[in-house]
C-alpha cells in the first residue's frame, strides 16, 4: 500500500478540544461531557463491552490502525527519491509550428498555461505550452512542445506533470553564478541571479523600483522539489531590481541530507534559509524578501519567526503555502481514505517523542508551532499569499483565514491553478501582483522608521 500527498478539495480547519493530561489527543472525545468511561481509549471501551471475539477483533483493528497511522506519518516526513511516472505520453507529432505532445485528459493537463513534463526518470524535461486541441470523446489533449531539455521526448512513454518549466536560469534567459552556501549540514549549491531587465522582457533603461537599495530575494522551494522551482520568479525580481538567491536545503537531493534523513516540515529547514540570509548580508544585502512555495512557505514563516536575522526580513511572498500542517495532514488523510482517528494518530507520531521509532525523526516536529491560524497575532512581517482556490494538495482556506486575522497579510486568490501553478496558469498576473505589492510595501517606512529620508524608507 502506498500513500502520496494526494489530490484534494479545499476543506475547513476543524477546531480541537483542549488537551487533557495523560491521554494521547487522538483518543479524546470531540465534545460532550466527560465521564469516567472517557478515561479509556475507544479500543479499551470495546474490550470492556465485549469478550472473546471482541477482544481479538479489537486488538487486530488497533494493530492495523496503528500500522496505517505509522505508514502515513512516515510517508509525510520521508523525502521521495523516485517519482512515479503517472502520466502516459500517448504520442509526439509534428504540428504547424513544431512538435506537439498528445496526453490523456487529466485534471492537470486540461488547465491552460505553460507547464513542465518530466520524463526518463526526471533526467529530462519538456516545456509544454497552451492547449492546441482538446478531444473529450477520445480523452486526449494536444499541446505544443516549446522546448526539450535533455533526452528525446519522442521515445518517452511515461512522465509526470510539473510546475517546473526550466532546469537552469539560462533556460529562462538569465545569467547566473553558481555559489556555495555553508549550511549547518555542510556546503550547499545555490544560484545567485542579478537583476536583468532585458531577460525579463523589459528595456535596459527600465526604472526598477528597488534597484540600488540592497534588497535580495531568497527563493525557498517546496517539498519534493529543488531550486529550479524558483526560476519562474526571476522576471518579477528583475523588474523590481533585486538580487535573487535560489537555494538548496537539507534533503532536497542537492544540499547535504539531515542526519535522520527526514523532513522537519519547516522546524529544521529554516536554519538553512538563515544561512542563506547570512550569505546575502555578508555581500551587501540590507533587506531580505523570502519567496516560498508550498512547504517552502512553511519554512519561510519559521525563518521569519526564529531567525536572528528576522529584523532584516522585510516581506514574505508565498505561493500555495502550508499555513497549518495539521489542516494539510487532515486533508491528506481524507484524500487517502484514512479514518479520522488513524490520521490523528499519524499526526501524534510526527509531533511526539514516542513516535520517533515509527517516523525515523531525530526529534518530534511541533505541528502546533506551525499553525499560523492560531498564531496569527504573532506574525510580525508583511506577507503576500497567492493561492488557488482549487489547490489539490494544500487547501487554500488557511491562507484566506490568516489574511482575515492579520492585517499584515495580503491574500490574492487564483482559480484553476491547482497546487503552486499560479505562475504557470497566469504568469502576467503572478508577476504583476508581486511587483506591485512589493513596490507599495517598500514605499512605506521600515519597522522603527516614521518618515522619508530615514534609512530604509523608500519613496
Amino acid at each position: 500500500m502506498k500513500f502520496r500527498l494526494n489530490e484534494r478539495r479545499p476543506v475547513a480547519t476543524q477546531s480541537r478540544p483542549p488537551a487533557r493530561r495523560g491521554l494521547p489527543w487522538w483518543t479524546r472525545p470531540r465534545q460532550g461531557p466527560k465521564t469516567p468511561s472517557d478515561t479509556h481509549t475507544p479500543w479499551v471501551r470495546a474490550v470492556t463491552l465485549g469478550a472473546g471475539t471482541g477482544l481479538a477483533t479489537g486488538m487486530t483493528l488497533a494493530a492495523l490502525g496503528s500500522g496505517l497511522a505509522g505508514y502515513f506519518a512516515r510517508a509525510v516526513v520521508t523525502p521521495v527519491r523516485e517519482r512515479a511516472e503517472d502520466l502516459e505520453i500517448l504520442a509526439v507529432t509534428r504540428g504547424p509550428e513544431g512538435d506537439e505532445v498528445i496526453l490523456p485528459i487529466t485534471a492537470e493537463t486540461v488547465v491552460d498555461g505553460t507547464y513542465g513534463l518530466f520524463f526518463q526518470g526526471g533526467r529530462s524535461l519538456a516545456r509544454i505550452g497552451r492547449i492546441s486541441a482538446l478531444e473529450p470523446k477520445g480523452g486526449t489533449v494536444t499541446r505544443p512542445v516549446e522546448k526539450v531539455y535533455g533526452g528525446d521526448l519522442r521515445t518517452a512513454v511515461r512522465g509526470w506533470w510539473t510546475s517546473v518549466v526550466y532546469l537552469h536560469p539560462s533556460h529562462a534567459g538569465f545569467e547566473s553564478e553558481e555559489v556555495v552556501i555553508t549550511l549547518p549540514g555542510g556546503p550547499s549549491p545555490a544560484w545567485h541571479v542579478k537583476p536583468q531587465p532585458r531577460a525579463a522582457g523589459l528595456s535596459e533603461d527600465h526604472d526598477a523600483p528597488l534597484a540600488g537599495r540592497n534588497v535580495w530575494a531568497i527563493g525557498v522551494h517546496g517539498r519534493g522539489s529543488n531550486r529550479t522551482e524558483g526560476i519562474r520568479a526571476l522576471a518579477a525580481t528583475s523588474a523590481l531590481g533585486v538580487d535573487t538567491l535560489l537555494i538548496s536545503y537539507r534533503n532536497d537531493g542537492e544540499a547535504p541530507a539531515a542526519s535522520d534523513g527526514r523532513y522537519g516540515l519547516g522546524v529544521t529547514e529554516w536554519e538553512d534559509v538563515e544561512a542563506a540570509i547570512e550569505y546575502a548580508l555578508a555581500r551587501g544585502a540590507e533587506d531580505i524578501i523570502l519567496m516560498g512555495w508550498s512547504m517552502g512557505g512553511a519554512i519561510s514563516l519559521q525563518t521569519a519567526d526564529r531567525s536572528r536575522f528576522a529584523a532584516h526580513i522585510r516581506a514574505l511572498v508565498l505561493t500555495g503555502p502550508v499555513i497549518d500542517w495539521m489542516d494539510v495532514l487532515a486533508h491528506q488523510a481524507r484524500a487517502n481514505r484514512i479514518p479520522h482517528a488513524v490520521g490523528r494518530l499519524g499526526q501524534w507520531f510526527i509531533s511526539n517523542p514516542g513516535g520517533r521509532w515509527v517516523t525515523g525523526l531525530a526529534a518530534p516536529v511541533d505541528l502546533q508551532t506551525m499553525n499560523w491560524i492560531d498564531r496569527a497575532e504573532q506574525l510580525r512581517h508583511h506577507v503576500l499569499i497567492m493561492h488557488s482556490v482549487d489547490d489539490n494538495i494544500v487547501p487554500y482556506g488557511p491562507s484566506r483565514d490568516l489574511a482575515r486575522k492579520n492585517s499584515k497579510v495580503s491574500y490574492v486568490s487564483f482559480t484553476q491553478a491547482r497546487h503552486v501553478k499560479e505562475w504557470n496558469h497566469d504568469p502576467r498576473r503572478w508577476d504583476s501582483t508581486v511587483v506591485e505589492w512589493l513596490t507599495d510595501l517598500f514605499s512605506r517606512p521600515a519597522p522603527g522608521q516614521s518618515r522619508p529620508g530615514e534609512p530604509g524608507y523608500y519613496v
